[in-house]
């Protein structure tokens, strides 16, 4: 499942304000790809420009990666961004699928849920 929410700010903006509102919430930007920069370097054409960005938040990575070495396959956390319909979308993978590939206790779940929580209202709030 994705997590999807769009606003009304323009891309740009959105874009420009990542960083700081990423690190109000505890998390990092790691990076971020340019795909339509990306693809044109390649011989390739994308219409739209979207972003992916990279975020961590420390602690959180710690813990998951010390209790499940496997869900490293889903680290670091991704935000899309790009424009749809006269809206900036933002997505990422929802933590449900996440949690529910990996064998994990209830503790663990609910510390993750308030992780996301996090990574949720930052792209709400963006």
């Amino acid at each position: 499942m994705i997590y999807k929410t769009q606003t009304n700010t323009p891309l740009e903006t959105v874009k420009a304000e990542i960083q700081d509102k990423a690190k109000a919430l505890g998390f990092g930007v790691l990076g971020s790809y340019d795909f339509q920069n990306i693809l044109h370097n390649k011989g390739f054409e994308l219409d739209t420009p979207i972003t992916v960005y990279e975020l961590c938040n420390p602690p959180a990575a710690n813990m998951a990666l010390n209790a499940i070495p496997d869900i490293s396959v889903y680290l670091p956390c991704r935000i899309s961004v790009y424009e749809q319909n006269g809206v900036t979308v933002l997505a990422t993978i929802g933590i449900e699928d996440i949690l529910n590939a990996v064998d994990v206790d209830d503790d663990f779940k609910q510390h993750m849920g308030e992780i996301f929580n996090n990574l949720r209202t930052l792209m709400d709030t963006l």
